[in-house]
């Protein structure tokens, strides 16, 4: 079991989250040393063990990936005694996830008014398609309509006039589980100031949103919503993807000093003078006719010819690496992008690191997922469940474990 000094040992947090948004968050702490207990439905648990494939020895790729470091019971809280188990948690919680629909919480008796009345230190945050306030409090919200919704996906694409495309990954869904995660931490700073909890309310909508900073700010700026511009930059060039020989590179010579040094790395010193693209404003302006020029040029040497040079120069590029790469690269590697911690089923597999290095309390990925309700019955003889009521309970139905 986890058992490392990361810098939230000590916290308990309980995840009545599913599929994505409300996992991130879950995982985030948890890597950080957080005791997370993830509740699952009865039946079936959470959606993702459905996302297959692939599957690992029958176990869902998907769902591991999401909540591995996590302890997991499986509860129906639809009946009295699972709400009882529920109840009995959250009274010794200090941070409570969810991300169901509107209203749910409410039916079920575990809103945040009425759980503050017995945990008034309880830090409650909820993860919506659209927050709880505003005329779209009500819809379901999904990645894909966050993205369209936000504006997202009317910048990401080849170019203007072309067909809408959404970010590879589930952009939103991410996001807003990251700034869940700085919120309950900011209001679990407070209650050590203050003695007492709050309520977060965040978006998939919203996480959409804080995706579109630059494009926003020209929108805001000019009154123009902004078109997709491919690989390139709304506010700075050359930066962006170009073809060489026999593959893709990313070039980022994004300011003057670097511009001046990418027309020496690539022997078209003219360049630096030519009136076209003396400045970053001319640049963006006579982007094409810039870009009919760097196409040309560096389809002259190899991707590998070509990173060599622009690193010895120190102007910054890069690969476009493919995942399986990526993954296998050894920066990653060295930066333990890539754990295996122990599956009490299957072993260990391969997972996807804690993103923050500490110099102090580091943080630690060290077991698996759980398979469905593998720590119930553990956390609820922790609560205080007897092993009668334990099996009473799983006669019931109520629980599984």
């Amino acid at each position: 079991m986890k058992n490392f000094n990361g810098p939230l040992k000590g916290v308990q947090v309980l995840e009545l989250a599913h599929i994505m948004a409300g996992p991130v968050c879950g995982l985030m702490l948890a890597d950080l040393g957080a005791d997370v207990i993830k509740v699952e439905k009865l039946p079936g648990g959470d959606d993702s063990r459905q996302f297959v494939p692939p599957e690992i020895n029958g176990e869902s790729a998907a769902f591991m990936m999401m909540n591995r470091n996590k302890r997991g019971i499986a509860i129906d809280l639809k009946k009295a005694s699972g709400k009882k188990v529920a109840q009995r948690l959250i009274k010794k919680t200090d941070i409570l996830i969810e991300n169901y629909r509107a209203g749910t919480m409410d039916r079920l008796g575990l809103n945040y008014e009425v759980l503050k009345k017995t945990n008034p230190g309880l830090i409650y945050c909820e993860i919506s398609g659209f927050g709880r306030t505003g005329p779209y409090k009500e819809r379901a919200g999904f990645d894909l309509i966050a993205q369209g919704m936000s504006g997202l996906m009317s910048i990401t694409g080849e170019g203007p006039n072309k067909d809408f495309v959404k970010v590879g990954s589930p952009v939103t869904d991410i996001t807003s589980g990251i700034l869940a995660a700085m919120g309950v931490l900011s209001a679990y700073i407070d209650r050590l100031k203050t003695g007492t909890g709050q309520k977060i309310d965040t978006s998939l909508f919203e996480a959409g949103i804080v995706q579109t900073y630059w494009q926003s700010a020209i929108a805001l700026a000019t009154d123009v919503s902004p078109a997709p511009m491919g690989s390139a930059h709304p506010l700075n060039a050359p930066y962006q993807a170009y073809k060489t020989k026999n593959g893709w590179i990313t070039l980022g010579a994004a300011n003057q000093k670097n511009w001046v040094q990418l027309t020496q790395a690539i022997n078209r010193p003219d360049l630096a003078e030519n009136q076209k693209f003396t400045t970053n404003k001319l640049r963006m302006k006579n982007l094409k006719a810039l870009n009919k020029v760097l196409n040309k040029v560096f389809l002259s040497k190899t991707q590998k010819e070509w990173l060599g040079i622009l690193e010895s120069m120190g102007i910054p590029a890069g690969p476009i690496l493919s995942i399986k790469e990526m993954l296998s690269d050894p920066h990653t590697i060295e930066r333990n992008m890539v754990p295996s911690p122990h599956h009490s089923k299957l072993g260990p597999t391969k997972t996807i690191g804690c993103p923050v290095k500490f110099s102090k309390t580091p943080s630690k990925i060290n077991i698996g997922a759980p398979m469905f309700g593998e720590h119930t019955r553990i956390v609820l003889g922790e609560a205080g469940f007897s092993n009668a009521e334990i099996n009473q309970m799983i006669r019931e139905g109520a629980i599984a474990g």
